[in-house]
């Protein structure tokens, strides 16, 4: 990721378009919206507050005041993105379900939805480091709103039993892991094995480590 010159514009500065427009507040889907143009455009290292304050129409310095680096705006806007995206997936599968079921359902529908989301297979193929901090050293709050959902349809599992009774947070853990390195590794598994064909054996694994 390139370096930038923390250079700012002095206080009292006419405020930009944007700005004036929307008060002294910038909402943060204005800065994300510009923040996923600029990435989808230029990759995460190619890609400078500065290009994003452009895009979104602000100042550097509103832009720095929310997010103090790339990095940082980056992690709301997937945040943000898979946000939305798990909340679609998990509201197209039927509730009338029993939860194993809409588990496996979720963790398929997940996978083929991510692998071919345009934000995240940028990331991937041009800037895959950014990523491997959530692989090798913690998890990512898109993680752990992940779990909440999973944790969720796991209980209600235990709880009607059509999921084999275990502890829930290592369960759900395991479930996360298996997932998302189908997530991660969607593109090279795929060059050689036919996409459908692995989610059927995706879904397999879900539902043999699942059932009572």
């Amino acid at each position: 990721m390139k370096q930038e010159r923390h250079t700012f514009e002095r206080v009292g500065a006419v405020p930009t378009v944007a700005e004036r427009a929307t008060g002294s507040r910038v909402p943060d889907d204005l800065l994300l919206d510009a923040a996923r143009t600029c990435v989808l455009a230029a990759g995460v290292r190619r890609t400078t507050l500065t290009d994003i304050a452009r895009t979104a129409g602000v100042s550097r310095m509103t832009l720095y005041r929310r997010y103090p680096d790339v990095r940082s705006i980056l992690a709301a806007l997937l945040t943000r993105e898979f946000g939305v995206l798990l909340h679609r997936v998990n509201a197209g599968i039927d509730f009338a379900l029993p939860a194993r079921e809409r588990l496996v359902e979720l963790g398929v529908a997940a996978v083929r939805a991510l692998g071919a989301d345009p934000l995240l297979r940028t990331v991937l193929d041009r800037d895959a480091e950014q990523v491997l901090p959530y692989v090798t050293e913690r998890l990512g709050s898109t993680q752990r709103l992940a779990e909440q959902v999973v944790a969720g349809l796991v209980a209600e599992g235990h709880a009607d039993g059509s999921v084999r009774r275990g502890e829930l947070s290592a369960q759900v853990r395991a479930l996360l892991l298996a997932v998302q390195s189908f997530v991660l590794s969607w593109r090279p598994a795929t060059r050689d094995v036919d996409g459908e064909s692995l989610l059927a054996e995706l879904r397999h694994l879900l539902e043999s480590s699942l059932t009572p």
